[in-house]
C-alpha cells in the first residue's frame, strides 16, 4: 500500500497539513502514517535533580503526544482512509527522513510556519530541512496568516 508520511507537531497549521494529506490518500488510494516527534531534553548540567527532572518532562510529554496521536489516529480514520501514527523521540528532521525511508513513502505532507527565508538560513527549519533531503516528494502546506484587522 502506498504511504503519505505526515509529519505534526500540534500547531495550528497541522489541521490543515492533516486534511490536505487525507485528500492526497484518497486520490492515490494510499494510507497516512502521521509522525510526532518529541524533542530530547537538553541538559547543560551534571546535577542529577535538574537531569532527572528533565527527563521526566519528556517522558511526559512524549505520553501526552501519544494519547493526543491516538485520538487524532481514530478521528481521522473515520474519513475512509487508514491511518496509523508513531511517535518518536529526537530531533526531527532526521526522524521524518528515516521514518520515510523506512516506510517507503510516496510522499511526505508536512506544515511551515511562514517563517523568512533569512530565519532559514540561520536557525534552519523542518521543512526546509526536509525539502533539502528528502528522497519523495514533499507537500509543504503554508501557515495561514494572522488574520488581518480591516480599515475603516
Amino acid at each position: 500500500m502506498k504511504t503519505i508520511l505526515v509529519p505534526i507537531d500540534f500547531s495550528g497549521v497541522s489541521r490543515e497539513v492533516m486534511q490536505c494529506a487525507l485528500r492526497l490518500a484518497r486520490g492515490f488510494e494510499a494510507r497516512v502514517v502521521l509522525l510526532h516527534v518529541v524533542l530530547p531534553p537538553v541538559i547543560v548540567t551534571d546535577a542529577g535533580p535538574l537531569v532527572d527532572e528533565s527527563l521526566q518532562f519528556t517522558a511526559r510529554a512524549e505520553r501526552g503526544a501519544r494519547r493526543h496521536l491516538l485520538r487524532l489516529q481514530q478521528a481521522l480514520g473515520k474519513s475512509g482512509v487508514k491511518v496509523d501514527a508513531v511517535c518518536v523521540q529526537g530531533f526531527a528532521v532526521p526522524h521524518i527522513l528515516a521514518q520515510a525511508k523506512e516506510l517507503g513513502a510516496r510522499y511526505i505532507v508536512l506544515g511551515s510556519h511562514g517563517h523568512t527565508a533569512f530565519y532559514d538560513l540561520v536557525v534552519g527549519g523542518t521543512a526546509h530541512g526536509v525539502l533539502q533531503r528528502a528522497g519523495c516528494p514533499v507537500v509543504v502546506v503554508p501557515a495561514q496568516p494572522a488574520a488581518t484587522v480591516a480599515r475603516k
